[in-house]
């Protein structure tokens, strides 16, 4: 089981080892204990990018979960799309205080006074969320811990298989992994519907891929750098 669990819970370690090290440098700064721009803090960002990428194709051949040739079901894309929009959708409207963990400082490239840079680190940001960050998670989340809640066993559970406890579970960790946690337990909730009606992870991919993109344009036209 390590061996088949490791490719899918390192990237996902990784970056949010990476996220703890973002918090950390914002917390000592807010309080003035360490000389650190705004600019050096969202610099991490290609960074991580960079690093959760290189172990994911140093990993590319354990997921055979991912069948690519699922980009051809289009009855299951034209779902996934739309949970992935509708996801979109309530993320930016269930922003409420109380279900707010922390202060999001979001990712302003604007911060960044040369243009090269700034549209660099806009085009990374953009390319994370909308590709890299959709692999990882969907790997961690739905192909090994809901799966692993069903048995440690994991990789013997076929994708896709229903039980409350793995259900409510990986929806609830992974609200909890966001700034805004009710929105992320219903995102949670909707991508494991999508998992449960595609039985595919590249379905899961996509609709992850979708909400992500259209948070990031959303975010670049309205400067509401809060929900990056």
């Amino acid at each position: 089981m390590r061996d088949n669990a490791l490719p899918r819970i390192l990237p996902f370690a990784l970056f949010m080892g990476f996220i703890g090290i973002e918090g950390g440098l914002n917390f000592l700064q807010g309080r003035g204990l360490v000389a650190i721009s705004d600019t050096m803090i969202l610099s991490l960002y290609p960074i991580k990018t960079v690093c959760v990428a290189g172990v994911i194709l140093f990993y590319w051949k354990h997921y055979r979960e991912i069948i690519w040739r699922d980009v051809t079901d289009l009855k299951m894309g034209a779902i996934s799309i739309s949970g992935g929009l509708l996801i979109f959708a309530l993320w930016i409207t269930l922003d409420f205080n109380f279900a707010t963990q922390g202060t999001p400082s979001g990712f302003n490239p604007g911060l960044f006074e040369n243009d090269v840079i700034r549209f660099t680190m806009i085009a990374v940001r953009l390319a994370g969320a909308a590709l890299l960050v959709p692999i990882m998670e969907e790997l961690f989340w739905r192909s090994f811990l809901i799966r692993y809640v069903v048995t440690s066993d994991f990789s013997r559970t076929t994708i896709g298989t229903f039980t409350w406890p793995s259900f409510l579970i990986t929806a609830l960790l992974f609200g909890l992994e966001h700034h805004y946690i009710l929105a992320g337990v219903v995102a949670g909730i909707i991508f494991n519907l999508i998992l449960y009606y595609t039985k595919s992870i590249f379905q899961c991919i996509l609709a992850h891929s979708v909400a992500n993109l259209a948070l990031g344009a959303y975010v670049l036209l309205t400067g509401e750098w809060q929900f990056w």
